[in-house]
């Protein structure tokens, strides 16, 4: 009976037509407004912008031509070392000299270099075939130095040429001067085997240490030179106040080929 008399009374009040009609509160039409734009920003930045990335892998500063493993072609015992580890020597110098069952014979650079370790002392026997030397190919003092990093052989492919490279130089406090600046040179499509960086380095030690996780991918880094102390540019205004030496230890982070994201947004 209530229910009746209350339906009886709407029928009978005048319909409010004069009224305006409410669709939404100021506060929903600026949710709504935002939400609208951030749509529409995300799918500009999905078909113009870019993603992108990095890959970070061991490094070490060098001359371009690598380095060698001199190797003894005699057998008998060093009676004089007849170079200086760091010297520089033309072809064919004298290094080590060696007594054998047929007289004294000497153990000569192959090609020109620095000599970077030297493994025979005096008074030491060796027989055939023996490292007694590591030499790095460098005939003039002025030669520039690259980074060789040693990469993971699945990103090769999108390393592109002239790749901005940073190197986190070893010997260098990153804090106080930043990292050394440099661009890909070349890389070497073929994966390194152990034995292959130990002959580049002139190193075992090394070619065991870059191809521990497995078998990289070669990239040189040239890098920028400069007219600071060490010859090349750095992230700081000025570098470090000394130069830099070759077999020097590093970590080089390469930019990758940048990547669109409706490439991975998409199935």
């Amino acid at each position: 009976m209530q229910f009746r008399q209350q339906a009886l009374a709407k029928l009978q009040s005048p319909e409010e037509l004069d009224l305006p009609v409410r669709l939404a509160r100021p506060q929903g039409w600026l949710a709504l407004s935002v939400t609208v734009a951030v749509m529409a920003a995300a799918s500009v930045w999905a078909v113009t912008g870019s993603v992108a990335s990095t890959v970070s892998a061991q490094a070490i500063l060098t001359h371009a031509q690598g380095s060698y493993i001199l190797q003894s072609p005699v057998a008998g015992q060093v009676t004089a070392v007849l170079a200086r580890q760091g010297e520089r020597l033309p072809a064919n110098s004298p290094v080590l000299k060696v007594r054998t069952d047929r007289g004294d014979a000497v153990v000569r650079t192959v090609a020109a270099g620095r000599v970077t370790a030297l493994a025979a002392t005096i008074g030491q026997i060796i027989q055939t075939g023996a490292n007694v030397a590591a030499v790095e190919k460098v005939a003039h003092a002025s030669d520039p130095l690259y980074a060789t990093v040693y990469v993971p052989a699945e990103n090769a492919a999108a390393i592109p040429a002239h790749a901005p490279v940073d190197l986190t130089v070893s010997s260098v406090p990153t804090q106080r001067y930043g990292v050394l600046r440099g661009q890909v040179k070349s890389v070497d499509r073929a994966a390194q085997s152990a034995q292959s960086v130990s002959e580049f380095l002139g190193d075992s030690q090394l070619g065991e240490q870059f191809t521990r996780k497995g078998r990289p991918v070669a990239v040189l880094v040239e890098l920028d030179p400069s007219s600071t102390t060490s010859g090349y540019r750095w992230s700081s205004a000025g570098g470090p106040p000394y130069k830099l030496d070759s077999m020097t230890l590093a970590t080089g982070s390469i930019r990758l080929a940048d990547q669109h994201p409706v490439d991975w947004l998409l199935p």
